[in-house]
């Protein structure tokens, strides 16, 4: 193997084909067939999982061991046993007769790790949606040189730590982005969605983002709205960008700092939006994720439902990767802490923000539900320490953040109320500070002339935020 071919394989690390162990364990047996259950793999022994090289033992008794482990495996599989230098290379190809278990149980490789399941929802999910993979995909159709977006790939490959030096063509085959169609190199579905140019193609229109801004609890009033219909990574932080855009933020003073707070944890918000990009149905172009933000409530809504296999009695506990290969993209450069884990990070952040826990619904689609807390506009947040200390004003930018019980003009007190909530409506202005509404829409108009706040929304129904 060549040099530069280690330094890709070591640079990526983990995925969804790769596995590094320093030495056979009593797992491997499990990693075996984990890959049999998906798309087949490479297990390098002799390499740290932190990814460097170790050494492995090479000697004959050393591969009887590593035979040992894959004839654990059932129904009998084909593995191919190689050593490159001090590295030995176990190469599991994909499995014909799935489901194969081991003296363990049934496991199934979920982007980076090998996840265990139950034998009746490992063959439920074989049966229905094993056969293809939407995001492994080779699209003949989709070369990589054409609209291939170099900025996407090298913000990604950045973010990754991932060296450039080995050159496009390795990296994207080592992501499972790429493969040979013939004697061209060809985007897989995944590829696609990641590196290449979509917004303004129709092929791929189904797999972006949409987000909504409602008046009230239903979907009768839009006052902003927005599509996502970039490369995956920017398609979700747009839409966490969108939700922080629209949710209220409170803040605390504590001496001379201030701490902004979302009304609803970004963490839980992420979680869920990555969640819904990577197990989304991708064969059903019918309909796009959907991030909606009512008065009373943030849904997240992903089409499909959960993959099969998935019960309300194992939900959280049991992960299977609809799209192993997008969820190893995000897991590579930290948005997914650790695979399966998801739920579990979105219900401890809303206990930890005290918030409500978020809800679900599976039947035909699923939905993430975060409810959001009713927040008296006239109160922001101020610790006890500042007011003690007399701390009343604290510079935020080029304006100032005032406290509910200090006096000051109009303008600031209506600046203030919009900084505390994240947003505010005229007429909700007009009762909170005794004006008729004719005079708080003036005021309005003059910081939006002056660039202190924006107006979103048509007359009847805006709302006014602080200028970005």
């Amino acid at each position: 193997m060549m040099t530069n071919d280690w330094e890709a394989i070591l640079s990526e690390g983990e995925g969804y084909k790769v596995e590094f162990k320093e030495r056979p364990d009593e797992e491997l047996s499990a990693g075996i067939c984990a890959f049999a259950n998906a798309s087949g793999g490479k297990v390098y022994i002799g390499i740290h999982d932190k990814g460097y090289i170790v050494g492995a033992d090479t000697s004959n008794s050393a591969r009887c061991r590593i035979q040992e482990a894959v004839n654990k495996v059932e129904p009998r599989l084909k593995a191919s046993i190689d050593e490159i230098g001090n590295v030995v290379v176990l190469t599991v190809p994909k499995g014909t007769q799935k489901p194969y278990s081991c003296p363990t149980g049934f496991y199934l490789r979920s982007g980076p790790v090998s996840q265990k399941l139950d034998r009746d929802s490992i063959v439920e999910f074989f049966r229905s949606e094993g056969r293809v993979r939407y995001d492994e995909m080779i699209r003949k159709d989709l070369p990589i040189d054409e609209r291939f977006n170099e900025a996407a790939f090298k913000r990604y490959v950045q973010k990754a730590n991932i060296c450039e030096a080995i050159g496009r063509e390795a990296i994207l085959k080592n992501l499972n982005c790429a493969g040979m169609a013939g004697d061209r190199l060809c985007f897989t579905n995944a590829g696609a969605l990641f590196f290449r140019v979509n917004d303004e193609d129709v092929l791929f229109r189904h797999a972006g983002i949409v987000c909504a801004l409602y008046k009230g609890t239903n979907k009768v009033y839009i006052l902003d709205a927005k599509e996502m219909n970039g490369d995956m990574l920017s398609n979700v932080e747009d839409a966490i960008i969108f939700l922080k855009k629209h949710l209220r933020v409170s803040y605390k003073i504590e001496g001379l700092r201030r701490e902004n707070i979302l009304e609803l944890p970004e963490a839980a918000l992420r979680e869920a939006v990555i969640n819904a990009v990577c197990h989304r149905d991708y064969f059903e172009k019918g309909s796009r994720v959907m991030v909606e933000v009512f008065d009373d409530r943030v849904d997240i809504v992903s089409p499909g439902g959960v993959c099969t296999g998935i019960t309300r009695e194992n939900f959280g506990t049991v992960t299977i990767a609809r799209n192993p290969v997008v969820a190893s993209m995000f897991f590579r450069i930290g948005y997914i802490e650790q695979m399966g884990t998801g739920i579990g990070r979105m219900m401890k952040a809303a206990r930890k923000a005290n918030v409500a826990e978020p809800t679900f619904v599976f039947e035909g689609l699923f939905k993430v539900t975060l409810k959001r807390n009713a927040v008296d506009i006239t109160n922001p947040i101020v610790s006890p320490q500042a007011v003690a200390s007399g701390n009343q004003e604290v510079a935020s930018g080029n304006q100032a953040v005032v406290s509910g019980s200090q006096e000051g003009d109009r303008k600031q007190e209506i600046i203030t109320i919009i900084k505390t909530n994240g947003q505010a409506y005229s007429s909700e202005l007009a009762k909170t500070k005794g004006l008729s509404s004719g005079r708080i829409r003036a005021l309005l108009r003059e910081l939006v002339k002056e660039g202190a706040i924006e107006k979103i929304g048509d007359n009847r129904y805006a709302r006014y935020i602080l200028k970005r």
